[in-house]
């Protein structure tokens, strides 16, 4: 390290100490060898963690590929029936897409506020370990635990099954369909394991082809409507019809909690590059223009791609087509070999999808690895043997392969979907609330005083109040709602109770906090030590172990 060194974009209260433990991850004070190279990228975020330059693979392409890739996974190809089902009309469902990117624009502006503030790996771990120091780790294991166990790629390896079992003609059955989902989730955990940059550059090939393809679906749509040869067979737009279009609409609480989830789901990776963020170059800069980019594509893509849906596809057909939409799509246009065809690409697009989810998830598992806080440190944060962290990723892959084979057949999408879901409305709830707390000078201060909390809030870009507001009110009522029992005739699901991921999601919480109590409460007090962190070098990369001082 050079001898000119500085403080990192949050700076802490008190002065460096260089020879004192290390104490948490909030204050980030340069201690036991952690330092911050000072320089004029420092406003970029590079020195702000201790990553050699070498590892910062992502620029800005990379970046924006994946968030986009990230959001565009399963959505928009296995939500829109789920939506129009829960919303009623046509009219309503696209509603509900505009919702969607309103909450998504409001949640990206959030997360770049927190990203150029704590330019790091570990997104949401860093921003909930920042704003709820108190009690001390508390709020890290929590999140540790869902983060370890609840992954959402499951949820696309699904997806992938049913489409190829569809575009192969092969019999739909629970086997045969969870029989692709694991092979998918499988090269996707070898495709990012062996090497990091095989796995960006078919992640950015992807990344292309699920633009395209996109583009392709719109486009047709427009098409249709205009009877061009070739693209006569679809519906003809009867479904904007001024006596249709808002026809059957239903406003019930729970139908419209099913339809925002999928719509969230469907957005949901807003927040792909703040989990690889010390992974990017320039992140501060990068993030600022990759995320707006990236959601923009997103959502003028999800709006022609489903208003082509519509002017194709019989809205009761769509009702009626579970998670097939596209492939009924082309079949419309071009007949059943078009179907098939159009099938295999889109399972080809979600596994794009796949590439971007494990690579932000794997660096997000590495990360609670790199801060002592799961079980065998050294191996959850090792870039051994390939230079990936392939024991992250691993560890992904064996539980999205449970996840995605245990649940009951019929409900293993939507239970994924949910649970995933409600977890992030969780932590969303938590961190919203937390950046308004943030946003108010006076009151950051009062709370940061009287609890004794290190804030010292000063990002590089700061999200409008307005925006922190929508995000926080949105989480709420996405919190409250799905604990009010369903309306007679509506089903959340065929054979589990409608509170089930609620439940689930609960007892992982329990977990996490039994798991805290037990390692930094009980077995401490009654064996009479401390527990506190040291940080280690290795692989080029600071990582922290906790270690037992006895009184």
């Amino acid at each position: 390290m050079s001898d000119s060194e500085a403080t990192p974009l949050l700076r802490p209260n008190s002065s460096p100490s260089p020879n004192r433990k290390l104490q948490g991850a909030f204050a980030r004070e340069p201690v036991d060898g952690e330092t911050y190279r000072s320089g004029e990228d420092d406003v970029n975020g590079e020195t702000y963690d201790n990553v050699p330059k070498t590892k910062r693979e992502l620029g800005l392409f990379s970046s924006a590929f994946l968030i986009f890739n990230g959001i565009v996974g399963a959505g928009i190809y296995a939500t829109p029936s789920v939506i129009l089902r829960a919303s009623g009309s046509v009219g309503m469902s696209l509603v509900f897409w505009v919702l969607g990117a309103i909450f998504a624009s409001a949640a990206t502006a959030v997360f770049i506020e927190l990203g150029t503030g704590l330019p790091r790996s570990g997104s949401h771990k860093n921003y909930l370990e920042y704003i709820y120091q108190r009690p001390k780790f508390l709020v890290t294991c929590l999140f540790s635990v869902f983060a370890a166990f609840v992954i959402s790629v499951a949820a696309n390896g699904v997806i992938v099954g049913e489409y190829l079992t569809h575009a192969l003609n092969i019999q739909q059955n629970v086997t045969n369909a969870r029989l692709f989902a694991v092979l998918a989730l499988t090269l996707a955990f070898l495709a990012h394991g062996i090497s990091v940059r095989v796995g960006l550059r078919l992640q950015n090939l992807l990344g292309t082809f699920v633009l395209v393809l996109l583009l392709c679906i719109a486009i047709s749509g427009g098409l249709s409507i205009l009877k061009f040869p070739g693209f006569e067979g679809g519906d003809g737009g009867k479904n904007f019809q001024l006596d249709r279009i808002w026809e059957g609409t239903s406003l019930r609480a729970n139908g419209l909690v099913t339809g925002l989830y999928a719509i969230m789901w469907s957005y949901n990776g807003y927040a792909s590059a703040n989990a690889a963020l010390s992974e990017v170059r320039d992140p501060v800069k990068t993030l600022k223009r990759a995320a707006p980019l990236a959601l923009v594509a997103v959502t003028a893509l999800y709006l022609l791609v489903n208003i082509a849906y519509f002017v194709v596809i019989p809205k009761n057909e769509i009702m009626d087509s579970k998670r097939v939409v596209v492939a009924l799509f082309a079949r419309h246009l071009f007949g059943e070999v078009a179907e098939r065809i159009v099938s295999a690409l889109v399972a080809i697009s979600v596994f794009g999808n796949m590439l971007a989810t494990t690579f932000m998830y794997s660096r997000l598992i590495q990360e609670l690895g790199r801060e002592g806080v799961l079980p065998a440190p050294g191996w959850f944060s090792s870039n051994k043997p390939f230079g990936t962290p392939f024991a992250a990723l691993f560890w992904q892959w064996l539980v999205c392969c449970v996840t995605a084979t245990a649940p009951p057949p019929g409900d293993a999408f939507n239970f994924i979907m949910n649970l995933s879901q409600y977890r992030w409305t969780i932590t969303g709830t938590a961190i919203s609330a937390g950046v308004l707390v943030l946003d108010n000078p006076w009151l950051s201060r009062t709370i940061s005083n009287q609890a004794k909390l290190k804030w010292n809030w000063e990002p590089p870009f700061r999200a409008w109040t307005s925006a922190k507001l929508f995000f926080f009110l949105s989480n709420v009522f996405l919190f409250v709602v799905p604990l009010v029992p369903p309306v007679e005739g509506f089903v959340v699901y065929e054979h589990l109770p409608y509170w089930m991921h609620v439940a689930v999601c609960f007892l992982i919480f329990f977990v996490g906090w039994l798991y805290w109590y037990l390692r930094w409460r009980l077995l401490p007090r009654r064996s009479g030590y401390t527990l506190d962190r040291v940080v280690i070098e290795d692989d080029g990369i600071t990582r922290r172990e906790f270690v037992k001082f006895y009184n």
